[in-house]
């Protein structure tokens, strides 16, 4: 069985008090429900992790070597301007789709650059939460291609 970790970055375990206009009204334990849901339909094993500094990321992304097949990462504002977490990305040598539940391209222009993207197998955006399930929809199609 295919395991993943959905590692969420600065102020998504605000979702649902945070501009419910710009990331909707369900609060990260509703959303992280939401995924594992979809997870068990797709025969996936998902953890959950979530932190609000850079080093706690990219901690955990070195982590993942190893333990997982892959990553579900919504970085938060570190998506614009971490060439930390880049750089974990790259030396994880695992498969790491960016989500994010707005549209990144629709806002302000500091949001429409992710310093992530080329190290990410893709990205996936303005969805709101089920942008984490359209991630969990590549990951069981890329599993289904490798066999």
């Amino acid at each position: 069985m295919m395991k993943l970790l959905v590692l969420n970055g600065p102020n998504l375990n605000l979702l649902g008090v945070r501009e419910p206009g710009v990331y909707g009204s369900d609060s990260y334990e509703a959303v992280c429900k939401r995924i594992a849901e979809r997870a068990e339909k797709l025969q996936i094993e998902v953890d959950f992790a979530q932190s609000n500094s850079e080093g706690g990321l990219i901690d955990r992304l070195h982590a993942c070597m190893g333990a997982y097949d892959g990553v579900i990462l919504n970085a938060g504002a570190y998506t614009h301007y971490s060439y930390a977490i880049r750089d974990a990305i790259a030396a994880i040598r695992l498969p790491v789709v960016e989500v994010h539940l707005s549209n990144i391209h629709a806002r302000e222009e500091f949001r429409h650059t992710s310093v992530i993207a080329p190290v990410c197998r893709g990205q996936i955006a303005g969805f709101g939460p089920a942008s984490y399930l359209l991630a969990l929809q590549a990951f069981a199609e890329m599993a289904a291609e490798a066999e």
